[in-house]
C-alpha cells in the first residue's frame, strides 16, 4: 500500500492569524478570551456609548437572537449600569449626553457580536476594578465577528477582526503611531509601498 502521503496545510487565513498572534506576543501582549460570540447589547453597544437609536443597531446591520432574546446577567453591577445610563441620557465628564430616554431593556437584547471590542470593553472594566487597583496592561484579540451584510464576492456575514488594547498612564498619539509602525514592520516588507509608505507601486 505504501506510506500514506502527508497532506494538508494551514488555511491562509489561519496562517495570517498565527503570524499576527506571534507579533502581539513578541510585543508583550496577552490574548483576551474571545470565545463568546453572543453578547448583550450593553457590552456590544451601550458600554461603548453607541446611542440606542444608532443605525448600526438596526436589524439590517446586526443579528439579534430570538430565543433567548434578552440576557439576565449583564451588566455586572447596578452602579456601572447607572453610570453608563447617565452618560447616555444626561451626560457626564464634560459631555451633555445624547438627551434621550435610555432603555435597560434595549441594552439587554442579545446579539451576535458586531466587533470584538465587546470583549475589550469587559476586559477594561475588569482591569479598572482589579483588586489592588489599576495596573498597565497590553491585550489583543483576533476572532470572528458578525454583521448582517449582503453576501457577495467581497462581503460575508462573518469576518475576522484584529484588535489591540494598551492601557497605561501618559499615552499619546505618538505611542499609537509607534505601535502601528512596529507591528507592520514585524510583518516584513510590504509589497505595494516604498519604505516611507508614500509612493504607491504597481
Amino acid at each position: 500500500m505504501g506510506i500514506p502521503p502527508k497532506v494538508g496545510a494551514l488555511h491562509p487565513l489561519m496562517k495570517m492569524r498565527e503570524e499576527f498572534r506571534n507579533i502581539f506576543f513578541e510585543m508583550g501582549f496577552e490574548e483576551m478570551p474571545t470565545n463568546t460570540f453572543v453578547e448583550s447589547s450593553f457590552w456590544n453597544f451601550d458600554a461603548l456609548f453607541v446611542p440606542q437609536q444608532h443605525p448600526a443597531r438596526d436589524l439590517q446591520d446586526t443579528f439579534y437572537l430570538s430565543s433567548p432574546s434578552h440576557t439576565k446577567t449583564s451588566p455586572p453591577d447596578s452602579d456601572y449600569l447607572e453610570r453608563v445610563r447617565k452618560v447616555h441620557q444626561e451626560g457626564d465628564f464634560g459631555s451633555i449626553g445624547y438627551r434621550y430616554p435610555w432603555s435597560k431593556e434595549e441594552s439587554s437584547k442579545l446579539v451576535l457580536r458586531t466587533h470584538t471590542t465587546a470583549t475589550s470593553t469587559q476586559m477594561l472594566y475588569k482591569l479598572a476594578n482589579r483588586p489592588g487597583g489599576f495596573k498597565p496592561a497590553r491585550m489583543f484579540s483576533i476572532d470572528r465577528v458578525f454583521r448582517n451584510e449582503t453576501v457577495d464576492a467581497t462581503h460575508l456575514a462573518e469576518f475576522h477582526q484584529v484588535e489591540g488594547v494598551i492601557a497605561d498612564y501618559g499615552l499619546t498619539l505618538g505611542d499609537l503611531i509607534g505601535f502601528m509602525q512596529t507591528f507592520f514592520e514585524k510583518q516584513g516588507p510590504f509589497p505595494y509601498f516604498s519604505e516611507d509608505f508614500t509612493d504607491f507601486q504597481d
